[in-house]
């Protein structure tokens, strides 16, 4: 199994990105974007290789809008 994983999401208009994961004790593991994208369908490229199996927390900021979802990483 790849530990090579794509974060996939939708922009509704051209904002500056940040993405980030986070282990279970709210300690960034890893900055998957940090920059200005543009409007539609966007990937991101997360290797996740160094990483443990176990539960993270991933966080995208895009303009005013925030959200935090969990996500088992299993290998």
């Amino acid at each position: 199994m790849s530990s090579v994983l794509f974060k996939e999401f939708s922009l509704p208009e051209q904002a500056n990105v940040k993405l980030s994961v986070y282990n279970s004790l709210g300690e960034e593991v890893a900055e998957l974007a940090n920059r200005e994208m543009n409007a539609g369908f966007q990937s991101v490229k997360f290797d996740a290789s160094r990483l443990s199996t176990g539960l993270y927390f991933y966080r995208i900021s895009a303009g005013n809008f925030t959200v935090t979802r969990k996500m088992l990483l299993k290998k």
